[in-house]
């Protein structure tokens, strides 16, 4: 029996990705419970259906930053559901966008060591 090996995906049929980086004013560093809230807002905005397809996942979190990989189609939706959270674990917060990137490593540097630009 020979062992066949899967072929990988040609760079044009991969999904797209983007980093959003934001800042969660109220809070001085962010737990697990608050991170799965926020999810669950953005979840409850979009709907299961389109959040999957967002392709939503939480990177990097520096404090009260936090970087979240998006698909660029979702982009704008995702950053009105974050300006739609008011609360964490009945404390209220802000939540404020900083820059978007389509590398992670100048969203760390220029967005999550705060030498970016509010978008």
């Amino acid at each position: 029996m020979k062992i066949t090996k899967l072929k990988t995906l040609l760079p044009t049929l991969k999904e797209k990705k983007r980093y959003l980086v934001f800042e969660v004013i109220g809070k001085k560093s962010l737990t697990d419970s608050d991170i799965n809230e926020i999810r669950r807002e953005i979840e409850l905005f979009l709907g299961v259906d389109q959040a999957a397809d967002a392709g939503l996942q939480f990177t990097k979190t520096e404090g009260n930053k936090l970087m979240l990989r998006v698909s660029p189609k979702y982009i704008d939706k995702t950053k009105v559901a974050l300006l739609l959270v008011n609360k964490l674990n009945d404390k209220e917060v802000i939540i404020k966008t900083i820059g978007a990137s389509g590398i992670v490593k100048k969203a760390q540097t220029k967005y999550m060591r705060g030498e970016g630009r509010i978008q």
